[in-house]
């Protein structure tokens, strides 16, 4: 494909798959222009197109999980779902699972530092329940999400269920194509010690923060169950698909939309907005402050 097929392929499948039908025609119709206007002829190769592109998807309504990506590797034709699964789950063991660190910064209090993803919890299931247990006879708990770029919602939910004593409803995920809507609840821990859902908690936030990490700390905002501490998060809540366009372009399109039981809404555009606004990195002091002050609660069996 030269350019212009390449802008009016990606115009199409915007407006087939977007969350929102009638927007996704709407960047259509303002790629066909920006491209008749001759802004992409231009471009210098894939990456120049990819970016340009992305610039002018975003520019609608500031949809950071909406883009047209350049890979420096050549995408397969077929995606090779068994190596994708294995690539993952070699970087989730590299990772630790996602566990970056777990100490005691003061006394009574845990810290539990999960990063750089939330992996699929079928890659970290033992290793994430280990570090939920380690922090469970903890007083108070911290959460550090600063640097976390998003993850899978089960893993999300199975986190959330080791921090209520109840059946949480977490979000309800609604598609443009009709697909009936998907519920997501906090999950049943397995058997053993958990925080529970009466102590302190604090969740740290940064700019990085983004994706399923952001969804992590709004359902727990909104429940009332963890005071929000740092900076607001970048506002992703859209999942999207990839479609292959070109050797190394991809074009990322959201295509559905979580809406939280007491919201009605979701953290996209706005973020996760914090409860006690601070710079990222003084964030773990200013949770260690305000958790000091408040009594700790019964443990949970």
């Amino acid at each position: 494909m030269n350019i212009d097929d390449l802008v009016a392929e990606t115009g199409r499948l915007v407006a087939r798959h977007y969350v929102f039908p009638e927007q996704g025609e709407r960047l259509r119709r303002l790629l066909a222009d920006r491209r008749a206007s001759g802004r992409y002829r231009g471009a210098d190769g894939p990456a120049a197109l990819a970016e340009l592109v992305t610039a002018d998807l975003r520019s609608f309504n500031g949809d950071a999980h909406l883009g047209l990506k350049h890979h420096a590797e050549e995408i397969p034709e077929s995606p090779d779902e068994a190596g994708l699964t294995e690539m993952m789950t070699r970087e989730a063991r590299e990772q630790d699972g996602g566990v970056a660190g777990i100490d005691r910064p003061a006394d009574g209090v845990a810290h539990l530092e999960l990063r750089p993803l939330l992996y699929p919890l079928s890659m970290v299931v033992d290793r994430l329940t280990a570090a939920l247990r380690s922090v469970a006879d903890a007083d108070a708990l911290v959460i550090d999400l600063r640097h976390n770029r998003g993850g899978a919602p089960e893993t999300v939910a199975f986190i959330c269920g080791h921090l209520f004593d109840e059946p949480t409803h977490l979000h309800t995920m609604h598609f443009a194509d009709g697909t009936a809507p998907i519920q997501s609840w906090a999950s049943p821990p397995p058997p053993g010690p958990t925080f529970g859902g009466r102590r302190p908690l604090a969740v740290l936030t940064g700019a990085d923060t983004f994706s399923g990490a952001e969804e992590l700390a709004y359902d727990l905002q909104q429940y009332g169950r963890a005071t929000v501490v740092g900076e607001r998060t970048r506002g992703g809540a859209h999942p999207r698909e990839g479609f292959r366009i070109h050797p190394h372009l991809e074009v990322a399109v959201p295509t559905g939309r979580p809406v939280h039981p007491i919201t009605g809404t979701n953290w996209e555009g706005s973020g996760v907005v914090p409860d006690l606004p601070c710079a990222a990195e003084d964030a773990l002091d200013v949770a260690l402050t305000r958790l000091s002050r408040r009594p700790a609660g019964p443990r949970c069996p």
